[in-house]
């Protein structure tokens, strides 16, 4: 499929694995290998499990595209915010299988999924846009809104909070948190149980539940394309 993502189908179920150096940095070129696994995995009919490596799923935008220029910046938010409002709307079930640390847009990931794992350990989940000096555009303080807990929200969004996995349980980031060697099983094991969704059932139902942030995602999205990170 690409060698920033991997992507392996077995039994109706697709593992797309990111790998894109140390952080798994969200490029340009990996947000259009993320559209064409999910491409093949709704031509698969398949439920979508998404990982990274050991100990980290993505620490975000790649820093080298977005301090490159603002309109660099715009485009690769902007597809970012697009590929989040294409897994909230997507036809089969999305699983994340966090490894580690999840941070900026790497938390967004989690943010757009249907179910979430975490692991155990001395990892960082949450946004820091304001840490590092970005004001937050409007896609993601609407996806954290609708997302978060409300008493984790305004931490999160405008103090930069970073949770760890079990604060990011409570903080509305994770639906469960393991053991680092049970991720993939336990990930792997809660497809199984999806299986017996019925899936248009399920497409109807999520593009229901979620007409109002879609919506206003469309037009954040809009916004974000004259907004100054």
């Amino acid at each position: 499929m690409s060698d920033l993502i991997s992507y392996q189908l077995e039994d109706g179920i697709a593992t797309l694995t990111l790998s894109n150096g140390k952080v798994n940095a969200i490029s340009p070129d990996v947000i259009a290998a993320f559209n064409t696994a999910l491409d093949q995995a709704e031509q698969d009919k398949a439920i979508v499990i998404i990982t990274g490596q050991p100990g980290i799923l993505s620490g975000g935008y790649d820093l080298k595209v977005m301090t490159s220029g603002p309109q660099n910046a715009i485009d690769l938010v902007a597809a970012g915010s697009t590929l989040a409002r294409r897994m909230l709307a997507h036809p089969y079930p999305i699983i994340v299988a966090c490894g580690g640390h999840a941070v900026a847009k790497g938390a967004f990931i989690l943010l757009s999924a249907d179910y979430r794992i975490g692991v155990e350990g001395a990892f960082s989940i949450g946004l820091n846009e304001v840490q590092i000096g970005m004001t937050m555009h409007h896609v993601g303080i609407e996806l954290a809104r609708d997302r978060l807990r409300k008493s984790a929200f305004q931490r999160s969004v405008i103090n930069g909070e970073m949770f760890d996995p079990q604060g990011a349980l409570s903080a509305g980031f994770l639906d469960k948190v393991v053991a680092a060697d049970a991720l993939m099983p336990t990930a792997r094991a809660a497809a199984e149980q999806m299986k017996k969704i019925n899936m248009k059932a399920h497409k109807n139902t999520k593009l229901k539940v979620r007409k109002a942030l879609l919506e206003t995602l469309d037009k954040a999205i809009e916004l974000d394309k004259s907004f100054s990170f």
